[in-house]
């Protein structure tokens, strides 16, 4: 039992093994369907599905999760794990999706913040929006979300994982107008952590740490001591991003993971369309399914990869 921000938490998942990471397809639940056929090979062991706090609060305290129970259901029929991702950061300037009373009262400081995004190599950059988690009121709000889930699906769901640690805001600007820090927003990002851990004791919980705001190589030791906070509280690390050896990963999350190996509950990385996009620079061609998984397995220490439903081998035969 360790202590955290005032949390008892429990330990509830067993260390990572040596077996070879699981397959998992990363799509939303409009998918589901249409992917069936994907979903149902053999070497498919679940799916990842994103749901934005939009889709789950609609006002305060007033929960929809029929969605997740539909995909759920789908799932369990054909006998394939749920791994939710809770999204509270958006990758393009039109998905502003975190509920209305968030972006409309005052108290929660128009709730996002805008922010910046690389969506991959060669891609031009993106503009987008993160939650403003280092404001108490939007990150008790978000807190009580998690803690619904839990109620709810708690050891029905394979994982719940919370997305990526790196967002890039203009540090001045929101410092002005909704108080920004780096201090504030890592200690936020591990406080929702403990909350997941909390009200998931049952089912895994992953926190997708690939950048932290204000940091590069582990020049403020957020990411050591994220590291730390996950192996000590049965936490799961991982990311969106599996790029054998990218020089700015390199600098950042990936010396951790391989540090941790069998360190910590479980590790989850993705394979999305912009992963599909960058080249192995010693080839000069797109990275292969076999470079992706020796480098996860191998380095990573990888237990389940997220895998985009674009991605080659998917389309090939059985």
């Amino acid at each position: 039992m360790r202590t955290f921000f005032g949390l008892i938490l429990c330990v509830a998942a067993t260390g990572a093994n040596a077996a070879p990471p699981q397959n998992f397809l990363f799509t939303g639940s409009d998918d589901l369907g249409p992917l069936a056929s994907l979903i149902d090979r053999p070497d498919v062991g679940g799916v990842q599905i994103v749901y934005s706090w939009k889709s789950l609060e609609g006002a305060p305290g007033k929960y929809d999760f029929v969605q997740i129970e539909s995909d759920l259901a789908f799932l369990e029929a054909r006998h394939k794990k749920l791994f939710i991702q809770i999204q509270d950061r958006f990758f393009e300037i039109g998905h502003r999706n975190l509920p209305a009373y968030l972006l409309d009262d005052p108290i929660y400081r128009g709730g996002l913040a805008p922010q910046a995004d690389n969506p991959g190599e060669n891609q031009p950059p993106g503009h987008g929006w993160v939650a403003m988690q280092w404001n108490a009121n939007v990150r008790a709000r978000f807190q009580k979300l998690l803690e619904a889930l839990g109620r709810e699906f708690d050891g029905r769901v394979f994982g719940i994982n919370l997305p990526e640690t790196s967002a890039d805001v203009d540090r001045v600007a929101e410092k002005k107008r909704s108080d920004f820090s780096c201090d504030g927003y890592f200690a936020a990002e591990l406080e929702n952590l403990a909350v997941a851990r909390r009200a998931f004791t049952k089912s895994h919980v992953v926190q997708y740490a690939n950048f932290w705001p204000c940091e590069w190589g582990n020049d403020r030791q957020y990411m050591s001591r994220f590291f730390e906070f996950a192996a000590a509280n049965g936490v799961g690390a991982g990311g969106p991003d599996i790029v054998p050896w990218k020089q700015a990963q390199m600098k950042n999350s990936y010396p951790f993971l391989n540090r941790y190996k069998g360190k910590l509950s479980l590790v989850a990385m993705a394979v999305q369309e912009p992963t599909l996009s960058y080249t192995n620079p010693k080839t000069k061609q797109k990275f292969t399914r076999d470079e992706f998984v020796d480098f996860a397995e191998n380095y990573l220490g990888v237990n389940v990869i997220f895998w985009s439903t674009e991605s080659p081998w998917l389309r090939q035969p059985r």
